[in-house]
């Protein structure tokens, strides 16, 4: 069973301030087991479908998005979003840059969730401007499986 998981928090429960905004914002430690085979990368992206207001929602914010994550790896160490990638590439995140941009809600308690998707390629390098549009749309017809770890969060 292919799953994704963070020793900083339980599923479905609230994400330390330590890797918010209104904290160090530091991306945190995740850990992902049962590749299916054939996997040759994964994408890593953490969204928000709760923006701006969980009440009345207007779109899904990205906060991090990372692609061509090397098979081999299955793990990223807390912080591995806040520099230089040790591993795969990024693509822009709804705050305009690359990276994690840990939550931060205007209102209300909004979930992230973290999701990695297991795929059968290494997609092209999409340059230091891709968006989520043009990974997913790379990622078309390549994800054997995917899995998901949710958070939440509000600001007090």
């Amino acid at each position: 069973m292919f799953e994704i998981h963070s020793r900083a928090f339980a599923h479905e429960s609230p994400i330390p301030e330590r890797y918010t905004c209104q904290g160090e914002d530091l991306s945190p430690p995740l850990e992902w087991s049962g590749a299916p085979p054939g996997t040759r990368t994964f994408v890593l992206l953490v969204e928000d479908p709760d923006a701006p207001d969980p009440a009345a929602p207007k779109r899904v914010w990205v906060h991090w998005l990372r692609y061509n994550i090397p098979s081999a790896i299955e793990a990223l160490a807390e912080g591995e979003g806040n520099g230089s990638p040790t591993s795969g590439e990024e693509a822009i995140t709804d705050g305009k840059s690359h990276g994690y941009h840990g939550p931060c809600p205007p209102v209300g308690r909004h979930r992230y969730y973290f999701r990695i998707f297991a795929l059968d390629a290494v997609l092209p390098s999409l340059g230091p401007k891709a968006t989520r549009k043009e990974v997913e749309h790379a990622m078309q017809g390549h994800v054997l499986e995917s899995a998901v770890w949710m958070g939440t969060y509000a600001q007090e």
